[in-house]
């Protein structure tokens, strides 16, 4: 028999959390009185409107949905630039669950519903809370509503013996069977490029795409499979024509991007005629197609050539520490110790040079309008996310990150002949032109990874450009170097590089 607190306030609201002593049928009292607590803590904090609390909306169960976090009393969404596994865990464990199945980009439960209040996360992994975290400010985003981060927790133990919640909602998805034959077409748009996706299988009734994950990886392959080009927009909306004109035929849509057709990418359970997404508004998958797109390419050779290791004090980096360009300890130190401007920083310096080797310029996502000066570089910011730099251990564990979290673009050199177009000097227009390389030297602010606190021996390290997929590309395939790091306690090797996507 499992016994209850006297307190009849928290009584109630352990049972309107659907919270009994079924959930640990197998331990002590005590356990039980401890999961029962802890349980109960979990929802305090969002119950007291506490500022830092989060929820996850969207999602079919308690344990999935995009996240929204509370600031002055206000929900908000969390912006999916630079969100991995590492702010999904500490999402998942803030929320009580047991642990992450999977992190969520580009509004996989639907478009935020709320104004953007995080950006650029940047969490180490011991946080707490996700407001522990490093991001860039209160409401400071360049984020389109289709960007919204989300989890899927793995469930509470025991939840699934208890009758009255539904099974853990995770469905597989597969490949429509070679048999079947799809077609597909553009409906709704102003000119033939562009438009709501609409496809039909062994002619049948047509119906749309679900529009949730819906990403220029998905859009690529309708456009080259339509003959239209490349994907220049992937967008979540219903400017086209809404789901009411059709039913939503497929959902769960995720692909590659080097498919040659939609088939052959994964969806969600396609046997039943119809599928459905989260929410009623702005769920239409569209593309808008052009003949035309960059191609960037980034050159391992020069990150071979340049890695080297540089000890450098503190006192020389705190216009790198404005933005976030070294790790959390180095903040902890900043904060506690009044000589902190004499301690070194350990960093991997290596030179990141992309060329664009497409067949049109390479524009920032953000607006002119919306790029941010930056006193220390005294320059614009064009781009939050254009490079990451990530070290992997053995066993694919990431165990340090550079974080550079704002660029500008520029033609620092081209090919003979090719004249230079792009200067972040006096606010001038950024990009990288077609057979243009934009050159980030070592010897800059942020380019870098502060290993400090990392262990000497063998690693994995991963330079990424355009990683999010923000802007559309011909192929992302050659977006990633991913090297073999030898560190030890004189020096550090990259080398045996080789290109994949982000």
């Amino acid at each position: 028999m499992c016994t209850v607190s006297s307190s009849s306030v928290l009584i109630i609201f352990v049972v309107s959390l659907k919270i009994s002593c079924a959930i640990v049928p197998h331990t002590s009292l005590e356990e039980a009185r401890l999961e029962r607590q802890r349980l109960v803590q979990k929802y305090i904090k969002t119950l007291n409107k506490e500022e830092g609390a989060i929820r996850l909306v969207g999602g079919r169960n308690e344990y999935e949905g995009n996240i929204e976090v509370l600031h002055n009393n206000k929900w908000g969404s969390v912006c999916d630039d630079e969100w991995d596994s590492v702010e999904g865990r500490i999402v998942c464990e803030q929320l009580g669950f047991p642990g992450l199945k999977k992190i969520t980009h580009s509004g996989y439960f639907g478009p935020a519903r709320r104004r953007f209040w995080m950006d650029n996360l940047f969490c180490e992994g011991h946080e707490k809370e996700l407001t522990d975290c490093h991001f860039d400010g209160w409401g400071l985003n360049d984020c389109e509503p289709t960007e919204a981060a989300g989890v899927i927790c793995q469930s509470p133990a025991g939840e699934e013996t208890l009758p009255e919640i539904k099974p853990e909602y995770y469905e597989p998805k597969s490949r429509i069977h070679y048999s079947q034959r799809m077609e597909i077409r553009l409906r709704g748009g102003r000119v033939p490029n562009e438009g709501r996706i609409e496809v039909r299988l062994n002619g049948g009734a047509w119906g749309s795409i679900c529009s949730d994950g819906w990403s220029l990886l998905e859009a690529n392959v309708v456009c080259r499979q339509l003959g239209l080009g490349y994907a220049r927009d992937a967008l979540q909306t219903d400017y086209f024509g809404g789901a009411d004109l059709t039913p939503v035929l497929l959902s769960g849509t995720e692909c590659y991007g080097n498919e040659t057709s939609l088939q052959e990418c994964l969806h969600y359970d396609f046997s039943r005629g119809t599928s459905t997404c989260h929410g009623e508004r702005n769920h239409v998958a569209v593309v808008v197609c052009h003949i035309l797109a960059p191609d960037l390419v980034v050159d391992y050779y020069e990150i071979e050539r340049t890695a080297h290791l540089e000890d450098r004090p503190m006192a020389l980096m705190q216009c790198a520490m404005e933005e976030n360009c070294v790790a959390n300890e180095a903040y902890d130190i900043q904060r506690d110790d009044p000589n902190w401007r004499y301690v070194t920083r350990r960093l991997l310096k290596f030179t990141a040079s992309a060329l664009n080797a497409g067949n049109t310029d390479f524009r920032p996502f953000k607006d002119k309008s919306m790029w941010e000066w930056h006193m220390c570089h005294m320059h614009y910011h064009s781009m939050e996310v254009f490079a990451t730099f990530d070290i992997y251990d053995a066993r694919g564990s990431k165990v340090a990150q550079g974080h550079k979290a704002s660029f500008c673009l520029e033609d620092s050199q081209c090919l003979p002949g090719i004249p230079k177009k792009y200067n972040c000097a006096n606010f001038g227009d950024q990009g990288i032109s077609v057979n243009c390389s934009d050159v980030y030297l070592y010897n800059l602010d942020c380019q870098w990874v502060d290993i400090t606190e990392m262990n000497t021996g063998l690693y994995t390290l991963k330079i990424a450009i355009n990683p999010e997929f923000k802007v559309s590309e011909m192929s992302f395939d050659n977006n990633a170097a991913i090297c073999n790091l030898l560190y030890t306690d004189t020096y550090a090797r990259v080398d045996n590089c080789r290109l994949e996507r982000p």
